[in-house]
C-alpha cells in the first residue's frame, strides 16, 4: 500500500485545493470524507480516483477496503489527514472523487428546483428530502450552493448518488419542462398565491424553492404555472426553506 507521511507532500498540497470551487472545477475532482459517504459512492459506481486512510481508519474499515481491492488506497499519517480534512475530528478515511456531470435529455416525474439557495445545509437537506420522497431529480439554478462542497456533501448523506442533480439555467430549463407537460409551481409569500392544500398533485411537476432571505426571484416566478404558499397558524413570520421544502414535497408525492 502506498504511504504519505508528510503534510508537505506535493499531492497533499494539491488535494487541499479541492476545498475551493475554483480548483474543483479546474481539476474535475472533489473530496468525500467519511466511510458512509464513500460506501454510498462506491455502491453507486461513482468514480473513485484515490482513497486516503489513517492507521486507525485502516483498522476499522480494512476488511471493506480489502473487499474492494480495485480501489487505489494510500495510507496517510494523522497529520496529513488533519491537514486535508475540514472537520474538527477527522474520521480517518477520505476519497478524491472524479466529478461527473449528470445529463438528462427529457424531464419526467417530480423535480425539486432550487433558485439561489445559498446555505449548504439547506441545499443538502432538500436534496436528501427529494430523495426520501422519491422525486426524479433536482435542478440547481444560479447562486445555489455547490453540491461538491464538503458541507453540502455531508448534508446530502449520499442522496446525490441516488438521483440526478443537475446544474442548469432555470430561465431555459423551466420552459423546457413546461413544454414536456410539467406543472411548474413557485413558492411565494403572497396573498394572491394559492394555498398548498388547494393544489392537486400532478404526474409531472416541479416545485421551486428560493433564496433564504429573498425567496424565488421575480424572473423565475413569472415563468411558473402557479405560485403557492404554506398557511401558517402561529406567529412565526416564515418557515426555514428546508422545512418548507419537506412539507411541499410530501404534499406533491402523495
Amino acid at each position: 500500500m502506498k504511504e504519505i507521511r508528510s503534510a508537505k507532500n506535493a499531492r497533499i498540497k494539491e488535494i487541499k485545493k479541492l476545498h475551493k470551487k475554483k480548483y474543483r472545477e479546474e481539476m474535475k475532482e472533489y473530496l468525500l470524507e467519511g466511510f458512509h459517504l464513500l460506501e454510498e459512492a462506491v455502491d453507486a459506481q461513482a468514480k473513485v480516483n484515490e482513497i486516503f486512510v489513517t492507521e486507525r481508519g485502516n483498522k476499522e474499515w480494512g476488511s471493506w477496503l480489502t473487499a474492494h481491492d480495485e480501489l487505489p488506497v494510500c495510507l496517510v499519517s494523522d497529520e496529513v489527514m488533519d491537514t486535508v480534512s475540514d472537520l474538527p475530528t477527522p474520521q480517518g478515511i477520505m476519497a478524491v472523487m472524479e466529478m461527473e456531470r449528470a445529463d438528462l435529455q427529457e424531464f419526467s416525474g417530480g423535480w425539486l428546483v432550487l433558485d439561489n439557495v445559498q446555505d449548504p445545509g439547506n441545499v443538502g437537506t432538500m436534496i436528501r428530502t427529494a430523495d426520501a420522497f422519491g422525486l426524479s431529480g433536482v435542478l440547481l439554478g444560479k447562486g445555489t450552493a455547490d453540491i461538491y462542497s464538503t458541507k453540502v456533501l455531508r448534508s446530502m448523506q449520499g442522496s446525490n448518488y441516488h438521483l440526478p442533480v443537475l446544474q442548469e439555467d432555470l430561465v431555459q430549463a423551466i420552459p423546457k419542462m413546461k413544454k414536456n407537460g410539467f406543472a411548474v409551481y413557485g413558492t411565494e409569500l403572497n396573498e394572491e398565491a394559492y394555498q398548498l392544500n388547494e393544489v392537486e398533485p400532478a404526474q409531472n411537476y416541479a416545485v421551486i424553492m428560493g433564496n433564504e432571505g429573498q425567496g424565488v426571484s421575480k424572473e423565475i416566478l413569472a415563468l411558473t404555472d402557479k405560485n403557492i404558499y404554506i398557511p401558517i397558524k402561529g406567529n412565526a413570520e416564515s418557515l426555514n426553506v428546508g422545512v418548507a421544502a419537506g412539507i411541499m414535497l410530501y404534499h406533491f408525492s402523495l
